[in-house]
C-alpha cells in the first residue's frame, strides 16, 4: 500500500487558513482588532517564549468559544469556495494523480478539521488528521482543542495512529513549513515546496 499525506495549509493553499477563516467569518475589522487586543501574547510567542499551540488556541478561543458547532460547521462549509480559491493547481493536480494510482491520500493539517473536511471530501479525501475542537454539553465550543495541535512531530502521531504497521507500507509526504519536518524525515519520500 502507498499512503501519500499531504500538509493543507501552505503546501495545498497559498495561505494560512487559520486566520483566513477568522477573517471570513467575523470580518477584516473584528480579526484586527483581536489581534492587536491578542498582541501581548502574540509578542511572547515570537519571542519562543510561548507554545505555538498554545498560542493558536488562546486566538481561536477569542474568537470562537461560546459559538454552537452547528454554526461553525456552516462556516466551515460556507468556506469551501474561499479554499478553492486559494487553493495550488499543481497540489490539486498531484492529488488528482496519487488518487488515480490508487494511492491512499491523506491530508495532515495543524488547521482546525472542521473546514478541512468539507473541502476534503469534494476531492474525494476521506481521511483528515487535523485539530480537533472541544464542545461541551450544550454543543458549544469551549474554545480548547479536544487533541493535540497537528504539528511536528504529533503530525507523525497521528499517522502512527491510523496505520501502526510502518512496514506495510510506504509513505510520501508533501509540505513546506516547519511543522512537516519530522514527517517528511520519517517518510520514505519527502517533498518540500514542490507547488511554489
Amino acid at each position: 500500500m502507498k499512503i501519500v499525506v499531504f500538509d493543507f495549509d501552505g503546501t495545498i493553499t497559498t495561505k494560512d487558513t487559520f486566520l483566513e477563516f477568522i477573517k471570513f467569518t467575523k470580518g477584516n475589522r473584528r480579526l484586527l482588532f483581536g489581534l492587536f487586543f491578542l498582541s501581548p501574547v502574540l509578542v511572547v510567542y515570537l519571542l519562543k517564549l510561548y507554545p505555538n499551540w498554545k498560542t493558536k488556541q488562546l486566538v481561536f478561543s477569542h474568537f470562537f468559544k461560546g459559538t454552537t458547532l452547528e454554526q461553525f460547521n456552516k462556516w466551515g462549509e460556507s468556506f469551501l469556495v474561499k479554499i478553492e480559491r486559494m487553493s495550488r493547481l499543481k497540489a490539486i493536480e498531484t492529488i488528482k494523480r496519487h488518487q488515480s494510482e490508487s494511492d491512499k491520500v491523506v491530508v495532515v493539517s495543524a488547521s482546525i478539521e472542521n473546514w478541512i473536511k468539507p473541502w476534503a471530501y469534494e476531492m474525494g479525501i476521506d481521511l483528515v488528521l487535523a485539530t480537533r475542537l472541544e464542545v461541551n454539553e450544550n454543543g458549544k465550543l469551549t474554545g480548547n482543542f479536544l487533541t493535540k495541535n497537528c504539528y511536528g512531530q504529533e503530525k507523525v502521531n497521528r499517522i502512527l495512529e491510523l496505520f501502526p504497521d510502518r512496514n506495510s507500507y510506504s509513505l510520501t509526504v508533501y509540505g513546506d513549513s516547519r511543522g512537516d519536518k519530522e514527517l517528511i524525515e520519517y517518510a520514505d519520500k519527502g517533498w518540500y515546496n514542490l507547488f511554489k
